[in-house]
């Protein structure tokens, strides 16, 4: 284990196009289901461990931004990948920028205040509601979390894996979450169609929708 995460740090891996996006959708899925159980976890205490609430805008447990983050985090400081300190301190600037803009688009183009850190608990070095300091020191850890073994991981797939096998898989999945996001996103506004929330809400789901 230790050799292959010295090769990880040490080579340069050189995917084809194919291999190289069906690690990014597995990158897609697994930090967007780390996003889910993080809200869902911190939800739970943030309510005085009383309520656990669904988080998110769809029906399976994934959270687009960090999907979106993780992916930018990924190819921000894939080359620096030596330097932990270096990936932390950029996943803390860089997350707390998306996070800032994600959060004032929400709330001013699409008039949906996804999250407020005014109403939550540690929101110590608020800004708006949109960002606070132990959100961007949680994004930092989680990136190195990303970058060391969740990358190392979609790496080792990758290689070890026949390809066909491989992308079938890696594509798959993606496909699956990228068309539940979809669905609820776009297509259930303009076709009148149920959304995740509205069905989750009447199976007695306490839902925070965003």
């Amino acid at each position: 284990m230790k050799e292959k995460f010295k090769n990880y740090l040490n080579n340069d891996y050189n995917f084809d196009k194919a291999t190289l996006l069906g690690i990014i959708c597995l990158i897609i899925v697994i930090s967007g289901i780390f996003g889910w159980l993080y809200e869902f976890i911190f939800y739970f205490f943030n309510s005085g461990m009383k309520e656990f609430y669904w988080r998110g805008g769809n029906f399976l447990p994934w959270i687009n931004i960090y999907a979106i983050g993780a992916v930018t985090i990924f190819f921000l400081t894939y080359k620096k990948r030596k330097h932990p300190l270096y990936i932390f301190l950029i996943s803390v600037v860089a997350s707390g920028i998306l996070e800032y803009i994600g959060g004032w688009y929400m709330e001013n183009i699409n008039t949906v205040k996804c999250w407020d850190y005014n109403k939550e608990i540690l929101n110590f070095g608020n800004i708006n509601g949109y960002v606070c300091l132990r959100s961007v020191l949680i994004f930092g850890i989680s990136s190195l979390l990303l970058m060391y073994i969740i990358v190392p991981l979609c790496f080792y797939l990758a290689t070890h894996l026949n390809k066909k096998l491989f992308l079938i898989i890696s594509y798959t999945l993606c496909f699956i979450f990228l068309a539940d996001e979809l669905y609820n996103l776009i297509f259930a506004n303009l076709f009148s169609l149920p959304r995740a929330s509205t069905i989750y809400k009447k199976l007695g789901f306490k839902y925070l929708y965003f």
